[in-house]
């Protein structure tokens, strides 16, 4: 970290803003720079004060970084990888904080130059809120986050981007891209899908009378359509793998439903709970949650 002079983020939503916060209430001695390609967004992150100087020009406010993270949508990277390649310095480290990886890596091998690093991130923290105005400076703390390398990553990278995600109050672990995006297609991808389609399948007139347990199935779904809409994009397969499995599942209890078979109900009902309480007891011993 006594190394990093500058770290500049590209796109100031919830999350961009909130790694600049992180970072300046850790009093690392670090600058702080942001850039969006929105002025509206631009004037406002200034007003908050979200970062030391905030860029209206994409490629100054990459020149000096020494980490330069993207916080946009994971369909924008290849173009942003493409404009500011000429304007990254030697040495500096290239990351990101989208959900899917693959596509990422293989982007940062057609477009950044040899002279600089990637190696893809993920914080796994946020909520389904957008936009500067709700960065906080504490979103990451005890947060897990991914980091994902290849064959051809720098390993001096990938120990500078543990450091950093660990400053900021991360639990870092790494992994390859394809290992994240079939994990993520599981435990994140699979379940807005999930939210998304329990509500298209529901009435809003019976909708006014749902209790809180509807409230928090279909919370996810509160996520904004164009950043899903490029997670589903960029990892189609193993969400369609998902699907399917979900679909299997789904048609299980169906069939158990139409014949009336309520031990089978049961069973398939005592499985998932099952599953539920181990799921809960292994987070409450990694102290993920109270």
């Amino acid at each position: 970290m006594k190394d990093l002079r500058q770290v500049t983020v590209i796109g100031l939503g919830l999350l961009g803003s909130s790694v600049t916060l992180a970072i300046s209430r850790n009093k690392f001695g670090i600058k702080t720079a942001g850039y969006s390609h929105r002025a509206s967004t631009r004037s406002r992150a200034r007003r908050l004060g979200v970062a030391d100087v905030i860029y209206d020009d994409i490629c100054k406010s990459v020149a000096n970084a020494d980490i330069v993270i993207l916080a946009t949508p994971i369909c924008t990277f290849g173009e942003t990888f493409k404009t500011i390649a000429g304007a990254l310095k030697k040495g500096c480290i290239v990351t990101d904080v989208g959900s899917t990886k693959l596509l990422a890596h293989k982007w940062a091998k057609k477009f950044l130059p040899k002279f600089v690093n990637y190696a893809g991130s993920h914080p796994i923290a946020g909520s389904e809120q957008r936009g500067v105005e709700f960065g906080r400076d504490d979103l990451f703390d005890g947060a897990a986050c991914i980091i994902t390398k290849d064959t051809s990553t720098n390993p001096s990278a990938v120990r500078t981007l543990n450091k950093f995600w660990s400053s900021l109050g991360c639990r870092v672990c790494t992994m390859s891209p394809s290992q994240h995006d079939e994990i993520f297609a599981n435990v994140s991808h699979l379940p807005h899908a999930l939210a998304a389609t329990l509500l298209n399948a529901s009435d809003l007139n019976q909708l006014k009378f749902c209790g809180k347990g509807f409230m928090d199935t279909s919370r996810i779904a509160s996520g904004p359509a164009n950043i899903w809409a490029d997670v589903f994009y960029t990892n189609s397969e193993n969400i369609r793998k998902g699907i399917e499995r979900l679909i299997k599942e789904l048609l299980k209890l169906k069939k158990a439903v139409k014949l009336k078979d309520k031990n089978k109900i049961e069973k398939l009902l005592a499985l998932a709970n099952d599953k539920r309480a181990r799921l809960m007891k292994y987070k409450v011993s990694k102290k993920e949650i109270q």
